[in-house]
């Protein structure tokens, strides 16, 4: 069979699979998320009446009514320090009604929230009060505040990835039944497509914004903190305000992925070299020795930049692109045992290595990167 026949054969197979993985690829870049949603009071009234207030009621029949303070958020920045690290800037503002919250309104110079997850620490970074202004029956308090918050973030489908960077929020007094609740009168839509809460002209660097929303995730403790009778220890609803971040797919493809191809691609041509005809393979200059020499050349720098990579994410499972190296490392394998058996006629390959003069391997070296890339990402995903 003459070698074009193979060849076009190869390039038919290459094309279709290129496609597919395009498709698979466009897929898990528009990956969308559709969380549960606090959208307005009456959606906020309803989920404390049934997942808090009802149980309450069964648990506690003496516990005091459930006392609400509208709280709201605006981040001004935001920065990744680390894959578990979130630094976050910005203003937290509540709302005290006259004749209800006169008991729990914090004083000039207290705070009334507490950030759980906030793991900085020093006077310098203390949420500061900024305003106290009055608005009818309420006083609204105002604070700046800078906080660096450990998340576990996923990074499993990276550089598909996307991530949502919560701010959980307890009240001061968290002995009592407070509940702090979403201030939506201070924004100008909370709907669930509306991005709110956060500076517009934000710099996100690898990161664009996809979603804001507020909810609540019902905390449970095995300790009381020391309380009698503590309210809180099961099933109570913490206020969160989210920020849906998807990464700018691009970056990642022109650091990490661009250079891994061009390394293919590399391995691709030294793999035309391999020749048994004499002639052909004086003119490209073909020796066993030239090849392995390419191949470990290859090998450090798959090396040097996948340990580059694995320092991103320490501590952090296999993410989807580290698949892509670990095929490398098994092509340059396998492609540097073809050359050493063709040169050595090995009799137990010689049907598959040395028919048509290595043919078989060179036309289905794309079909097999692109194939093997393509179940990577079924199973990834």
């Amino acid at each position: 069979m003459k070698q074009s026949y193979w060849w076009s054969l190869s390039a038919l197979v290459s094309a279709i699979l290129v496609s597919i993985l395009i498709s698979l690829w466009v897929e898990m870049n528009e990956y969308e998320v559709d969380p549960p949603q606090l959208v307005n009071e009456q959606a906020v009234d309803e989920y404390l009446q049934q997942h808090w207030e009802t149980r309450l009621k069964n648990r506690h029949s003496n516990a005091e009514p459930t006392i609400k303070i509208k709280t709201g958020l605006f981040i001004q920045s935001l920065q990744f320090f680390n894959s578990s690290e979130v630094n976050l800037t910005g203003y937290i503002w509540q709302r005290y009604q006259d004749g209800i919250h006169n008991a729990i309104k914090p004083a000039k110079g207290e705070i009334g929230f507490i950030l759980p997850e906030q793991v900085n620490s020093g006077s310098d970074i203390t949420p500061r009060e900024v305003y106290r202004v009055r608005d009818g029956d309420e006083e609204v308090i105002g604070w700046y505040f800078e906080a660096t918050l450990k998340q576990p973030f996923n990074y499993d489908l990276y550089p598909f990835d996307h991530k949502t960077v919560w701010v959980r929020m307890w009240p001061t007094e968290f002995s009592r039944n407070i509940v702090l609740v979403p201030d939506f009168g201070s924004y100008k839509s909370t709907g669930q497509d509306d991005i709110f809460g956060i500076e517009e002209n934000i710099v996100l660097g690898t990161w664009v914004r996809k979603n804001t929303y507020f909810d609540y995730k019902t905390s449970s403790y095995d300790t009381n903190f020391g309380i009698a009778d503590y309210i809180g220890q099961e099933g109570f609803p913490e206020l969160h305000y989210n920020f849906v971040v998807k990464r700018k797919f691009e970056n990642a493809f022109t650091v990490y992925l661009l250079p891994l191809f061009l390394v293919a691609a590399l391995l691709f041509a030294a793999l035309l070299t391999v020749s048994g005809n004499e002639s052909l393979s004086g003119k490209l200059g073909f020796s066993t020795s030239g090849f392995i020499g390419a191949s470990s050349a290859l090998f450090f720098v798959v090396m040097l930049a996948h340990i580059q990579l694995r320092e991103q994410f320490a501590g952090a499972s296999i993410v989807y692109i580290e698949y892509f190296y670990i095929l490398m490392y098994a092509l340059l394998v396998m492609a540097t045992a073809n050359t050493f058996l063709f040169s050595i006629n090995a009799t137990g390959w010689s049907k598959i290595i040395l028919y048509n003069d290595n043919i078989i391997p060179k036309v289905a070296y794309w079909p097999v990167v692109l194939s093997a890339l393509i179940l990577i990402t079924l199973m990834v995903l």
